[in-house]
């Protein structure tokens, strides 16, 4: 599960499932399977996004998130998803941690694209 951009997200308050892991060596089927599990989830009633992050050392975070907990925990519960966990426990995972939390509030920075200089445009003064 890789995205590679902020979720664009509606206005608090809304949750999220903070998944914090740290991967066994190799792949073993997971990139295949992370992906699959995205593209289940973005299925699943009050799914609002998710985003990714794992460093080299196999340490990684994924949150994601939703519109209630009802969502949360119906998610929990779909059969490919406990499928999923259970090979993660096997063979993916030396440790995880699951956290859940409501966000109450929002913000943050988007640093402006610089403007596109074009050759031969000059402003001359006298």
């Amino acid at each position: 599960m890789q995205p590679t951009a902020f979720a664009e997200l509606p206005d608090p308050p809304y949750y999220v499932v903070t998944f914090a892991s740290q991967r066994t060596d190799g792949d073993k089927g997971y990139g295949a399977m992370a992906d699959a599990m995205l593209a289940l989830a973005e299925q699943q009633p009050g799914f609002l996004g998710a985003e990714s992050a794992r460093g080299a050392d196999g340490f990684g975070i994924t949150n994601s998130y939703w519109r209630d907990a009802a969502s949360i925990r119906a998610w929990k519960q779909v059969v490919d998803h406990l499928a999923a966990q259970q090979r993660g426990r096997q063979d993916w995972y030396r440790q995880y941690a699951v956290r859940v939390g409501v966000i109450e509030r929002a913000y943050g920075f988007a640093r402006p694209e610089p403007a596109m200089a074009t050759e031969g445009n000059h402003i001359e003064s006298d």
